[in-house]
């Protein structure tokens, strides 16, 4: 039991794990871009909590300085408890995030000061009525906009599901109602042309909310990433705070959020990414493989050359 006037002693540091020689190797990077390439088994989790721990406490970095982004909460949550636990201290504020979680606080705090806008997350339901409503509405206008072959299928559910994944899928892209009907026009699919003349009208609709800046799941990602591209002091106030990025997952981003971790660590910062393309299974979600793959290349050194890249070997599972 506490006592009433006391704080609560944080529980004492866990104990080290013994690291191979590649974990070490990612620990003890100096600085700058790496890749760690890691498959199941080989302590990729362990080696990120570890380079945390590094530099807090030999790096004289206060946990607040570092950032980890991953993929899901439920990842994020086991982040924050193993780092929180090796360090045996609390933190003022969440070391591990997902993506959306960072953009959506990022957006928040900018946009809602003084005479700003509040940020608006809309849910899955939310989307899909208004989605279903604009439907409606070009049915009941004739629905010229959709090849033929589609406008009976305008009024059903798993129409109205795809139609939404596509658009999501675009956003993610970085395409507008008029690039994704160029792009349409361009591989003969009149569908995609359609699509784009809808996400244009689905956008807008949102743009008449003048008190709050209404944002889909997709979008979200992509404001941030736009607001840090476009704002230089912004962006490098919060490079500043954020020494050092890592990254869980790779495989499993986006080429949204590739464009907002180019935004935040980008240039030769500090930045550690761990991956494997083997494991990439949520294409179906906008993950793209070429994010891994091409990663050397789009995150350079401060000197122009290709990240250096580790390879975690040692298979602890079976």
């Amino acid at each position: 039991m506490t006592t009433p006037g006391l704080r609560r002693r944080p529980p004492p540091a866990l104990e080290p794990p013994r690291l191979d020689d590649a974990q070490r190797r990612v620990v003890l990077h100096e600085g700058g871009p790496l890749l760690v390439l890691a498959g199941p088994g080989t302590g990729k989790t362990t080696t990120l909590v570890e380079s945390v721990v590094h530099r807090v406490r030999q790096g004289g970095l206060a946990p607040e300085q570092v950032l980890v982004l991953t993929f899901s909460r439920k990842a994020a949550q086991a982040l924050r408890e193993r780092i929180t636990g090796r360090l045996g201290v609390t933190t003022r504020g969440p070391v591990a995030m997902t993506f959306h979680s960072y953009a959506f606080a990022l957006l928040r705090r900018e946009l809602a000061g003084p005479g700003g806008r509040a940020v608006r997350l809309l849910s899955g339901p939310e989307q899909d009525l208004e989605v279903a409503r604009l439907l409606q509405g070009e049915v009941a206008d004739g629905a010229d906009r959709w090849p033929a072959e589609l406008r009976d299928a305008l009024g059903l559910r798993g129409f109205r599901q795809e139609l939404r994944d596509l658009l999501l899928r675009a956003q993610e892209r970085g395409l507008d109602g008029r690039s994704l009907a160029q792009l349409g026009a361009e591989h003969g699919r009149p569908a995609w042309v359609a699509a784009g003349g809808f996400l244009d009208a689905y956008e807008a609709r949102f743009d008449l909310d003048q008190a709050a800046e209404v944002l889909d799941y997709a979008g979200l990602v992509r404001a941030a990433a736009g607001l840090l591209e476009s704002d230089p002091e912004l962006r490098a106030r919060e490079r500043e705070a954020r020494a050092v990025v890592l990254v869980d997952e790779l495989q499993d981003t986006d080429p949204a959020q590739l464009r907002l971790l180019r935004a935040l660590a980008g240039d030769g910062r500090d930045l550690i990414a761990v991956g494997d393309p083997d494991q990439s299974i949520y294409a179906f979600r906008g993950a793209d493989v070429r994010g891994i793959a091409g990663f050397r290349d789009a995150f350079p050194t401060a000197a122009g050359a290709p990240a250096p890249f580790v390879v975690l070997q040692t298979c602890r599972r079976s």
